[in-house]
């Protein structure tokens, strides 16, 4: 804690509009140069419930939810006595004059703040002045840490573009609370920031959105959706961005999206438009993943491409909407019944969901399978900096389609057949102009011709066909990567869970001596390096934010059964974004009991 290193948390009422302060107070730290992330922990009513935000600031770029609270905004009088009741000593609260926190505890420092008077000298319309409330603690936090006022009111202009009265008034609403806390700025040591170029170039943004656009760049064509939270800002984002770069010559569009009536119909025409040739997805949670089970199989055994984005939640059932969670890895993994097994790919950054959302319609094509992304809430919703994506530099890869050229060399072609010993048939698209080019897509048993068929052979060679076609997908799929060397201990981690490893990793290291090299996963099924991590070192502590361990039951049933007892499973579910302090210490307890 100290010079660009603390966590803001700010407390307020779901509906009381501070999302656009928050957004305000982070953009002003990362326009200071300052690493910073932001996550938003909001209830799933519409209005009314205790949200909170949290800002975190580190000099050294670490981006993982921070534990401990070092300032909170109390302005939710339902919430304020339990947030300020959770406050590490030492810790410094601004509240709302009136909830009457300061004699609370006496190891926190305290600053009342009349807001409704600071925001009367600015408006009248008592409307408004509940809107400006927030901006106005966005000044009180500014003055205090020392953020530069000509940075917010910078963020503000870019927050309110091309409202210029709502620029005026916000503006006027920071600098009311700005002149308000002067002279209680914080002394040497304490919370307080100064200027750094740990951003240059770099952009913010959300993982949905981000998605978004790598399926636009990827050739996305057809995508069917049904809304449900943490995903729908993908497709409304992909709609958003698609009217503005997926127009045609004529200004018509050269996409489709279709709001299904349920997450089963998007499925459905998802498989129906990749039968087709057309490159489709379609964007859901945990809920929709489960109604779309007999599609999965269906794509899996007609071997038809598809893409599913799961930005996972907590379940089951409905469970928390709104709260971050990776449960889906082991069902996903086999969904629907029978012998399923699934490509999935897992990314870890916003930059990840860019590149795996093209990467991700061309495995769909190039296995002829479904293929599904497994995001979470953290990572979808909240925003995070970035390098600027890379431009897709090759063209899409379609997979084998025979064209009517190779038709009239062939002759003719086994829908089903191995041609080429990796499991992966030929296939024609709907429409391909040669009387060659037909054959029965079907979901019952086939034989190599794509014929109806219940002999044994035929379906025991089909579905070992089709495993080893899975299986040599491995190689194709992002690799996992590596961080240090020649540790005893290890971490095996996947998706987001990565920020926490990576700063647990430092405060095992400076806190308790211990070296850790860490594993993080990017796909499933897994690459030959995973078996190769466990086997180089005596324990592996594999990390799950699920309750079961899931990504630790997904290692058990693929790796070699005398590497086994080396894991050792570290689950977290709480429906929070999964911090680094709970890491260490979980792991420094379990490696030095005493």
């Amino acid at each position: 804690m100290g010079v660009n290193d603390f966590s803001i948390q700010v407390a307020t009422v779901n509906g009381s509009g501070s999302q656009s302060a928050n957004a305000v107070l982070l953009r002003a730290l990362f326009q200071m140069g300052i690493p910073v992330s932001g996550k938003n922990l909001f209830p799933s009513n519409i209005a009314g419930l205790p949200t909170w935000y949290t800002i975190r600031a580190s000099a050294e770029g670490f981006v993982a939810r921070k534990k401990e609270v070092d300032l909170l905004v109390a302005m939710n009088a339902e919430s304020a006595r339990e947030d300020v009741a959770g406050l590490r000593p030492g810790a410094v609260v601004v509240y709302d004059e009136p909830l009457g926190l300061g004699a609370l505890r006496d190891d926190v420092s305290a600053l009342g703040v009349p807001f409704d008077a600071l925001v009367r000298a600015v408006t009248g319309d008592a409307r408004l002045s509940k809107l400006l409330r927030n901006m106005a603690y966005v000044g009180v936090v500014a003055q205090l840490l020392g953020i530069d006022l000509a940075e917010v009111e910078r963020a503000i202009e870019k927050q309110f573009a091309g409202k210029k009265k709502a620029v005026e008034l916000n503006v006027a609403a920071a600098r009311a609370g700005h002149a308000h806390a002067a002279g209680r700025r914080f002394a040497a040591g304490a919370l307080r920031v100064e200027r750094m170029d740990a951003n240059r170039g770099k952009i913010v943004i959300d993982g949905n959105t981000a998605a978004a656009l790598g399926a636009i760049f990827g050739g996305v064509a057809v995508v069917a959706w049904y809304p449900i939270t943490p995903s729908s800002s993908l497709t409304e984002a992909l709609i958003h961005y698609a009217r503005k770069l997926r127009l045609g010559p004529d200004g018509k569009a050269t996409f489709a999206v279709v709001q299904a009536e349920d997450e089963l119909a998007a499925a459905g025409m998802v498989v129906g438009a990749g039968w087709a040739g057309a490159r489709a997805m379609t964007a859901t949670s945990g809920p929709g993943v489960s109604l779309m089970s007999e599609f999965a199989g269906l794509a899996y055994f007609a071997e038809i491409p598809a893409v599913i984005w799961d930005v996972q939640r907590v379940g089951p059932s409905t469970g928390m909407p709104t709260r971050t969670a990776q449960g889906d890895l082991l069902s996903t993994a086999y969904l629907s019944h029978g012998d399923t097994r699934h490509l999935l790919l897992i990314p870890g950054s916003v930059e990840e969901c860019f590149t795996m959302a093209g990467e991700a319609l061309d495995l769909a094509e190039r296995f002829q399978t479904p293929v599904f992304v497994l995001s979470d809430l953290d990572l979808g919703m909240n925003v995070w900096t970035s390098d600027p994506f890379p431009y897709p530099e090759r063209p899409p890869d379609r997979g084998k389609v025979l064209s009517r050229e190779q038709l009239e060399k062939l002759g003719s072609f086994a829908r089903y057949a191995d041609v080429d010993g990796d499991g992966i048939g030929w296939r024609t698209l709907p429409g391909t102009d040669h009387p060659a080019a037909a054959y029965f897509t079907r979901g019952t048993g086939h034989d190599e011709q794509a014929r109806y068929s219940e002999r044994p052979d035929d379906w025991e060679r089909n579905l070992r066909r089709i495993a080893r076609k899975i299986d040599g997908a491995r190689a194709a799929m992002p690799q996992p990567e590596a961080a240090g060397s020649g540790a005893r201990v290890g971490i095996l981690s996947a998706g987001t869970s990565r920020w926490a490893v990576e700063e647990s990793r430092v405060q095992l290291r400076r806190e308790k001596g211990l070296e850790t090299d860490h594993l993080r996963v990017r796909a499933f099924p897994f690459a030959d390096a995973v078996r190769e991590f466990v086997a180089a070192h005596d324990r592996v502590y594999v990390v799950d934010q699920n309750r079961d361990g899931q990504l630790g039951q997904l290692l058990r049933l693929e790796l070699p059964v005398e590497l086994l007892p080396r894991l050792r499973p570290v689950a977290h579910v709480t429906g929070l974004p999964l911090d680094a302090r709970s890491l260490t210490d979980e792991i420094a307890g379990r490696e030095d009991p005493s």
